[in-house]
């Protein structure tokens, strides 16, 4: 049974939200985005965006728009992921002698786990199976996290296509940026404003409040005389003008 899904831009180093428009259903959510390629200003930017969004007219849109795209590709491609992931196994078995590869690699100690990460970026194969489709494409992608825990490890594998050649630490930041978006906008709707219990569904009011909360998490996130999370922040709020108006007005 489809449900209200929202569907929205947020800019990963600014963490504000840009714009999100409503679709009723699941299955529209990629005719939602060439709507909001249209609403906001995304020229002279890298747009990324996960798997459902990995389409030829999206791809062209951004390019047309004036921006650049970093799109995850998965199985709704499947000759485009399938050859991605044979390019790079084919070239991890002699540390990418072959070719010419852009790589950068990071390794985090925090929380009682060790997560390495892995990036790299070659420039389009030419014979990339489905390559010619993808307006702009230029690069293929990839990124390995190894995550290591007591309990064992985790490998994730993703693969990318990208319309211009990137240093190694601008497609990590890409990548890293967009997934990080779950714990920036999302995670904060659900565990701050408590969006996933709101049961308004009569009229606008659904989408008005859900604008009005990214709205909220966005003057938040910009306030930093404050050191303390953003719950804290909203709380605070409330409880003074002094800080409202700090939250308010901050450049």
């Amino acid at each position: 049974m489809g449900g209200t899904v929202r569907r929205g831009t947020w800019a990963t180093a600014n963490h504000l939200s840009l714009g999100q428009t409503i679709v009723d259903q699941k299955s529209n959510e990629i005719t939602a985005i060439p709507k909001l390629l249209e609403i906001i200003e995304v020229s002279g930017g890298l747009v990324t965006i996960d798997a459902m969004g990995c389409q030829t007219e999206i791809a062209a849109k951004i390019i047309d728009e004036g921006a650049d795209y970093c799109l995850a590709v998965k199985g709704n491609q499947p000759t485009l992921h399938e050859g991605i992931k044979a390019f790079f196994l084919s070239h991890l078995e002699d540390d990418f002698a072959r070719v010419d590869v852009v790589e950068h690699h990071t390794k985090k100690t925090a929380h009682g786990r060790i997560d390495e990460r892995s990036y790299y970026l070659c420039e389009l194969p030419e014979d990339l199976p489905d390559g010619s489709r993808w307006k702009g494409l230029q690069a293929i992608g990839m990124s390995i996290n190894n995550t290591q825990r007591r309990k064992g490890d985790e490998i994730a594998v993703r693969y990318y296509i990208v319309s211009k050649m990137l240093p190694g630490e601008d497609f990590a930041g890409a990548v890293r940026g967009h997934w990080g978006i779950e714990n920036s906008c999302h995670w904060q709707l659900d565990v701050t404003f408590g969006e996933d219990q709101c049961r308004i569904r009569k009229g606008h009011g659904d989408e008005n409040f859900s604008t009005l909360r990214r709205t909220a998490l966005s003057l938040l996130k910009q306030e930093k005389t404050a050191k303390c999370g953003v719950k804290n922040k909203r709380l605070t709020t409330g409880w003074g003008d002094s800080y409202m108006e700090k939250v308010v007005v901050s450049p």
